[in-house]
């Protein structure tokens, strides 16, 4: 039947150029590809002919496909590329956590720009330098950036004709030049954020120059002060340049790009940033679901995933692995770039070098991660393994879900449920529950009403129950739990409690508890879930709490019901935001007149130390 469908579909694919998504029999994309001709690209996965073994088994798994048309290969080139990151697909050679990797955002369209660490870009008129494999590098780079600019670090929405009555402390000990109180103009402080952005791009030559000017200028208006800070940039920047090894006495950009294929169908994508003739640093990034023999396929999905989500272009682009579709990806990033790029292969002279640095320190960080993965493995899957045999079940638990209990004195009682696969937190999966029927701090009684709520709902849905629950606590907490699954006729499903003091591990109707060494991973898993079930809990305990104070706090001002409440909350998001909030900006709130601003202004100024 499935076969009789596929090669019906495979007679209606039309010519034009798009994007195939492979399938398997529960609907998951397991491969996603750009074509040319989506009918000759997508029918030569059923051709038997020259098939590599990737392909063979990619074929074993299709039980479906799907595709999208598009005008152009070099909108199907874009296309792939955002979906690959979007469903990490198995077949697909995917840059290693792809989604998490940091980057540095300035956003410029507000009066005072802030400068900080991001993992999110949007299309919101900031402007964003990465993405960056080390997060180190970003906060030493933002480091810099504060001592040599004094930029601010606070999140107030800062507006350049409403000053603040008084500073923060990095304003008196010379860390912030004080955007808050007007002591630097939005003009000026623009002026000092474009130089970041030269600064971050590696233009360090054309800042230096920069600023060297605005240092005589600001002298000669006899403005000292400000000519000694631009004087101790310029040092700052010296120190800067030297330590940064000169590759080329080129005046261009240039991505260094090599490729090393490691063992297990892993590879090392190493990345030397060179701007100006200076090297300003590395990334390296772990692919996987590469193969040594696809090389060539490795580095272009490498180049056209790194490249369209990344801040800036180099003028050339200098690669050990030669490349089947050139002249799609040199079109592409002309395209973002707005000027043409180079892409070489060198084979002797400094360019060679360059790439035999690069792949030096590819290998190196292929071993690196090697030892990183055989610990996490260790730590994780290992340790599911080993706590299969030392609790005697007959399945590994790969699915464990952690429950904890929340409140302070009976009030705001909450329970929350987390899950760990294959000794990973799964945090999609997480849950919080408000407890309904629990009068007073009654944790035990807590404990039974969300281990029946979760486990009755799952059988009324007929879905998977877990491998092993894990309860925070002791005897108590645990027997608890398990009446509930006795109740609910699952009594056979493995459960535990973790007490804190000695770290005993108790099991139902077994008297004595399983101790294990501190240093063992199967204890440290059982704790991360414990652990993690306990920040959860608390966090939402809190969030509920604060939120019935903040309700509790607006509802005491004088001309605030519900409703004003209400969209002073959906303005600002938080009490804190409401409490920062000038009059002006109280006002900007749909039905808080003039009046009534001042009351919650001059309110919460009088309340802020009692709450």
């Amino acid at each position: 039947m499935r076969k009789q469908q596929i090669e019906a579909q495979l007679k209606e694919l039309p010519r034009q150029p798009g994007v195939y998504l492979m399938k398997d029999e529960t609907g998951m994309i397991i491969y996603v590809g750009k074509a040319k001709s989506l009918r000759n690209r997508v029918r030569s996965y059923f051709r038997k002919n020259n098939q590599t073994y990737k392909t063979q088994m990619l074929v074993k798994y299709i039980a479906d496909f799907d595709y999208i048309m598009t005008d152009t290969e070099v909108e199907a080139y874009i296309l792939e590329a955002n979906l690959i990151k979007k469903h990490q697909p198995k077949f697909n050679i995917r840059l290693k956590d792809d989604k998490s990797y940091p980057y540095i955002k300035i956003t410029k369209n507000v009066d005072f720009p802030r400068v900080f660490k991001t993992r999110i870009v949007k299309n919101d008129g900031a402007e964003y330098f990465g993405p960056f494999a080390d997060v180190d590098a970003i906060y030493k780079t933002l480091d810099v950036i504060k001592d040599i600019f004094q930029l601010r670090s606070c999140k107030k929405e800062l507006k350049a004709n409403d000053p603040e009555d008084r500073p923060c402390l990095n304003y008196h000990i010379d860390k912030c030049l004080g955007p808050c109180i007007g002591a630097v103009s939005k003009e000026d402080y623009h002026q000092l954020i474009d130089q970041v952005c030269l600064f971050l791009s590696g233009k360090q030559s054309q800042l230096k120059k920069q600023v060297e000017v605005q240092m005589k200028e600001a002298a000669a208006q006899r403005n000292f002060e400000k000519a000694a800070r631009f004087r101790d940039a310029l040092k700052a920047f010296t120190k800067l340049s030297e330590s940064q090894k000169v590759m080329t006495d080129k005046n261009i950009d240039q991505d260094v790009v090599a490729l090393v294929q490691g063992t297990e169908n892993q590879a090392c994508a190493q990345l030397l940033l060179i701007r100006s003739g200076r090297l300003l640093g590395q990334e390296y990034f772990i692919l996987e679901g590469t193969e040594a023999e696809l090389e060539s396929e490795t580095m272009a999905s490498f180049l056209q995933q790194y490249y369209e989500q990344a801040a800036g272009i180099p003028d050339e682009l200098l690669l050990n692995t030669k490349l089947e579709e050139q002249d799609l990806l040199g079109q592409r990033l002309a395209e973002i770039k707005n000027k043409k790029v180079s892409i070489q292969y060198p084979q002797k002279g400094d360019k060679k070098k360059m790439l035999e640095m690069a792949e030096r320190n590819a290998q190196q960080n292929l071993k690196k991660e090697n030892i990183r993965s055989k610990y996490e493995k260790q730590r994780t899957s290992g340790a599911v393994e080993k706590l299969g045999e030392i609790l005697g079940i007959e399945k590994a638990p790969y699915q464990i879900e952690g429950f904890d209990i929340s409140n302070i004195q009976g009030t705001d009682s909450v329970a929350s449920m987390v899950v760990f696969k294959d000794g990973r937190p799964s945090k999609q999966d997480y849950r919080r529950f408000k407890i309904k029927t629990v009068t007073g701090p009654d944790d035990f009684a807590s404990m039974k009403e969300v281990v029946e709520r979760r486990y009755a709902r799952l059988l009324r849905e007929d879905k998977k129950l877990p491998d092993l629950i894990l309860i925070d606590g002791g005897k108590g907490q645990l027997n608890a739990a398990y009446e509930i699954l006795e109740f609910l006729g699952i009594g056979n499903l493995p459960i535990i409690g973790l007490a804190k003091r000695e770290e005993e591990i108790f099991r139902p109707n077994t008297s004595e508890p399983i101790t294990l060494p501190h240093h063992t991973p199967t204890l440290q898993l059982l704790q991360r879930v414990r652990d993690e079930a306990h920040r959860f809990a608390v966090s939402y305990h809190r969030k509920l709490r604060s939120r019935r104070l903040t309700h509790s706090m607006l509802d005491e001002i004088p001309g605030v019901g519900e409703t004003r409440r209400t969209a002073l909350l959906q303005h600002f998001g938080s009490l804190a935001k409401i409490r920062e909030a000038k009059i002006w900006q109280l006002k900007e709130v749909k039905g808080i007149s003039g009046k009534t601003a001042r009351k919650i202004y001059d309110y919460l100024r009088e309340h802020m130390r009692a709450y």
